[in-house]
């Protein structure tokens, strides 16, 4: 007699949709939050119409990325109708409520527990072995060849202009070990480009008093240049470096100990520093160190150390009381540091910040006067920088491969160690093989230039 067998049939896994706005660190939350979703047997949603529920990860940083979220909360709605809102806006429940009553829940920054918590209200998981598998690495919402690691939350300065404290609270570093475990995962996982980030780099491991933590048998401290060199130690599956880049680094003295990592190779030559302004009237309204004549003498020492640092920045403009003096001083200041990358916006009034009851604002039309300015310059500069390049051979990492045309060339997009992803330029590759990929290190030879990116072949040989 045969027995009979009885097929089980797998529950489908609820599907869910991610909307992700503001900086990379709201990137690697909605990264996180997907990640146990994921663990807890959920399946992803490209798309609205697929999804069981829709998250929005919000940004509040100034008011018109708080509109940008709320039009995204609103779009969302009218899309799918079943939305959850988390991220920084999560701190203007009320705000949301009012405009979009049917909400399902609002939480708060990096609250993972709560969003997952909320998710499984809206949309109770599917159970199994064969729901709840997960990649190595986490799930990702960057391409798999870079991956951005959060080393810490919130942040202990009081700058004028800013609310991440109130959003996100005081610096809160995480332990050394753990963030080494994750980078180790995440190359493992086919990562070639590591992105460091958090609100302050450079304070990593001060409200921990710097606690060592032991790593591959031996102790490591919660610092800044002591995790720079242990992520310079990691190795790919075929055994080489992986780059890796430090955003978000306050110029505090120590940041002058990471320099010779560089030099050695342990660390991509690469600086990401907010110095906002240089005038020293201006950063003292801004509650910023004022020391702009020491941050250039130490600039010139790390390029004497690593002469092919790349150093990017960003500047705020018509902050209240600039005058037309503050902004020529900041211009001069530039001309002298020669920074490779520079980003600038012009100062927007947030809700809650104490720029916003300084006296005399800078009006409209002259924020506009001399946003075009800082960026005819910086970008004169970018030109210079990047035309000095023509005629050397420079490593760079594949992006993406495009099709090839009807002659059959194949272009590529690429970076080199001074491009961060989406915030920087571009190397942009022509005759590539067809067995190029994403991910891959290659030596190119640079053809031409102009104000933001560079041009090139793969050197031969």
């Amino acid at each position: 007699m045969r027995a009979a067998i009885m097929a089980t049939k797998i529950q489908e896994a609820p599907k869910v949709g991610m909307v992700s706005l503001g900086c990379p660190k709201a990137l690697v939350d909605s990264e996180r939050i997907l990640t146990k979703l994921r663990a807890d047997g959920y399946a992803m949603s490209p798309d609205y119409e697929g999804a069981d529920v829709v998250l929005v990860n919000t940004c509040g940083f100034l008011d018109s990325a708080k509109e940008e979220s709320l039009e995204a909360i609103g779009e969302a709605i009218a899309e799918n109708g079943r939305v959850i809102v988390t991220g920084c806006m999560g701190n203007e429940a009320e705000l949301i409520r009012a405009r979009f009553p049917e909400v399902l829940a609002v939480t708060g920054a990096h609250q993972y527990e709560h969003v997952v918590a909320a998710v499984h209200e809206a949309a109770p998981p599917a159970r199994g072995a064969f729901v709840d598998l997960v990649p190595e690495g986490g799930l990702k919402l960057t391409p798999r060849h870079y991956s951005y690691l959060k080393i810490s939350e919130g942040c202990n300065h009081s700058c004028a202009f800013c609310i991440i404290p109130s959003l996100r609270g005081k610096l809160a570093s995480r332990r050394i070990d753990a963030v080494l475990r994750e980078a180790e995962k995440l190359v493992s996982a086919g990562t070639k480009e590591l992105l460091a980030i958090s609100q302050d780099t450079s304070a990593y491991g001060v409200d921990t008093r710097h606690e060592p933590r032991e790593w591959k048998g031996r102790q490591v401290r919660a610092h800044m240049t002591d995790l720079a060199r242990e992520l310079g130690h990691l190795r790919t599956s075929e055994g080489k470096a992986p780059w890796v880049r430090l955003h978000y680094v306050y110029p505090y003295p120590h940041v002058d100990d990471v320099i010779p990592l560089m030099a050695e190779g342990l660390l991509t030559p690469y600086l990401d520093i907010p110095f906002q302004h240089a005038a020293p009237s201006v950063l003292k309204s801004m509650k910023r160190p004022a020391n702009e004549a020491k941050v250039l003498e130490r600039i010139r020492n790390w390029r004497s150390i690593a002469p092919d640092i790349a150093i990017r920045s960003s500047f705020v403009v018509g902050f209240p009381g600039e005058t037309e003096a503050d902004f020529q001083y900041l211009l001069d200041w530039l001309d002298e540091a020669q920074l490779d990358r520079v980003g600038a916006f012009r100062f927007e009034p947030v809700e809650g910040a104490a720029a916003n009851a300084l006296p005399n604002p800078v009006p409209e039309e002259v924020k506009e006067e001399r946003y075009q300015r800082i960026m005819e310059k910086t970008a004169a500069i970018s030109a210079a920088k990047l035309a000095a390049k023509v005629g050397r051979t420079l490593p760079v990492i594949i992006d993406e491969v495009g099709e090839s045309d009807e002659e059959g060339s194949i272009g590529a997009t690429a970076r080199s160690q001074a491009d961060a992803p989406e915030i920087d330029g571009n190397v942009f590759l022509r005759d590539v093989p067809e067995t190029l990929k994403s991910g891959d290190i290659v030596d190119v030879a640079i053809e031409d230039a102009d104000e933001h990116d560079l041009f090139g072949v793969i050197a031969q040989g």
